[in-house]
């Protein structure tokens, strides 16, 4: 798991300790074939009403196009891959800690759920997420019968 810390002096923090700890948390990751703790985006996942979830994937500094969004087999994968950078945008750099590096999320969706709509504003993506559960599929209440003979009484 990637460790990043706060400090006056930054360029101290992440040459010793915080690269250690990226280091690490790749080694481990190439071992186990998962994704690095510090390469997955953070994300929300919020239920906005009985049939309508939102995904928010904070990605600062992608452009739409570095984004793609995929639903395929019931899966939902959120992926970014950035363009090469040029040598010359590469050298005016004095610190770089805004996370640089292609990602990719996958979701396993419920049935009958769709993506409706995806947008990308002020770092955010949002992903907005339908689930359309067929009537036959619904709950349904059933009534019991019985078969009880009413008897009527005269005064």
């Amino acid at each position: 798991m990637a460790l990043r810390t706060l400090s006056a002096l930054p360029v101290f923090a992440d040459s010793i300790f915080s690269d250690r700890f990226n280091r690490i948390d790749r080694l481990f990751s190439q071992l186990t074939g998962d994704t690095p703790v510090a390469a997955a985006p953070s994300y929300d996942l919020k239920k906005q009403d009985s049939n309508r979830y939102q995904l928010t994937v904070s990605v600062p500094g992608w452009k739409e196009n570095e984004l793609e969004i995929e639903t395929v087999g019931g899966n939902l994968t959120v992926a970014g891959k950035r363009a090469e950078e040029s040598s010359e945008e590469k050298e005016n750099w004095i610190y770089r800690g805004i996370r640089r590096a292609d990602f990719q999320l996958s979701f396993s969706l419920p049935e009958h759920t769709k993506v409706s709509g995806a947008k990308l504003e002020n770092g955010l993506l949002q992903v907005d997420i339908y689930q359309e559960i067929p009537e036959s599929e619904k709950p349904q209440k059933i009534a019991i019968e019985s078969n009880q003979k009413v008897i009527e009484h005269k005064s």
